[in-house]
Formats: structure tokens, C-alpha cells, sequence
């Protein structure tokens, strides 16, 4: 039978492994505490930032997070911080209530209009990690409490220059509405693999 590890470290292998995305982001600001909505089984998160909230309410994550320990044994041989590891789970709806402290980083990966359904969760002078698969990072550019300060390149670099060129059409303005209709982002002169943004 295969273990939770092998199918997190299966999982990891299919998608890519983001933990050098999320180490970057978490020591350029600070990330002690985090929100992971649409996670599914990804934890690698907390391998490097010692308190990490999933949200996902995929049967398949559900399954999975049942075996917390085993996942966090796992976990402490591998974090790279001395902090004591905290993994907590919501097996619901992101779009749900939650009754959560406020979070340094939201991350938002291939998972819908996550910036948008948990900003309320994210502290002032937080930071949101969105790629932009389903128009989460169009959305949080065109939002007045998201402040548009870097993107990731493929290297895993923070780069803050040049932002202009970003969220920019040949012709015609951004739909929102077909963004939030058909979650297919606009056709941008330029592209990053990840947005960043800071609440203000």
C-alpha cells in the first residue's frame, strides 16, 4: 500500500517541487505563518515556514491530511527552521468562514480566486503569491488592497523591476467579468510565472 509520503513526494514530482518558490518568498518577507487555500496535497510549505494553514475540500486532501502525523514526522526531518512545526487543515470550502488569525503570506496556486475569497485573512502589509492559471493574479492587480510589487521568474528570483510591461494588452482593456466568468486569464504581452502583492 502506498504510503502518505509517497503519494505527497508522487505528487511533488508530477507538478514540480515549489519549495524553493516558497523558501524565497518566505525568507525575503519574513513568513512565519501562512494560508494555503486549494493546497491540495502540497505541503511542502511547511518545510520551510513553521505555520501553515491548508484549505482544500477535495475528497483526495481530505484522505490525505487524515494521516497529520505521519505527514508531520515527515515534515520535522525535513524543515530547514528551528521553529516548532504547526500544520493545521480545513477540509471545506475556501470560500467558507473561517475564525483565523491573521496570516503573513496567502499562497495561491491553481486554485481559483483564492486572493480574492481569503484576503480578509491576510494581515495589513501581507503578501499574496498568486499565479495568474485562473485570473487570481488579474484579479488582485485590479484590486485596490493588493499593492503589485514583484513577480517570480523561473529561476525562483524576485524581481522587482519592470513592472509596467506586466498586465498589459496589444489592444482593448482587461475584462473582469470574463476573467471571473471563464477564469481564463487575458492575452498579456508579458507573462511571469508568479505575482506578488503586498495588502494595504
Amino acid at each position: 500500500m502506498k504510503s502518505v509520503i509517497d503519494e505527497f513526494l508522487t505528487y511533488q514530482r508530477k507538478v514540480g517541487d515549489r519549495t524553493k518558490l516558497y523558501q524565497m518568498i518566505a525568507e525575503q518577507f519574513q513568513v512565519k505563518r501562512a494560508l494555503y487555500p486549494g493546497s491540495h496535497i502540497d505541503v511542502s510549505p511547511s518545510l520551510v515556514i513553521p505555520h501553515v494553514i491548508y484549505i482544500d475540500n477535495f475528497k483526495g486532501a481530505i484522505s490525505f491530511f487524515k494521516h497529520k502525523e505521519d505527514i508531520c514526522e515527515y515534515l520535522e526531518e525535513k524543515k530547514i527552521y528551528q521553529e516548532p512545526l504547526s500544520l493545521d487543515f480545513y477540509g471545506e470550502n475556501y470560500y467558507d468562514e473561517f475564525d483565523l488569525e491573521p496570516v503573513d503570506l496567502i499562497i495561491s496556486q491553481y486554485a481559483g480566486f483564492v486572493g480574492q475569497a481569503t484576503r480578509q485573512y491576510l494581515k495589513k502589509g501581507g503578501i499574496l503569491l498568486s499565479n495568474d492559471s485562473h485570473g487570481d493574479a488579474t484579479l488582485a492587480y485590479h484590486d485596490k488592497e493588493y499593492e503589485f510589487i514583484g513577480v517570480v521568474n523561473e529561476k525562483n528570483e524576485f524581481i522587482t523591476e519592470g513592472l509596467d510591461a506586466y498586465f498589459k494588452l496589444a489592444k482593448n482593456r482587461v475584462d473582469l467579468d470574463e476573467v471571473r466568468k471563464s477564469m481564463k486569464l487575458p492575452n498579456y504581452q508579458k507573462r511571469a510565472q508568479n505575482y506578488v502583492f503586498r495588502k494595504i
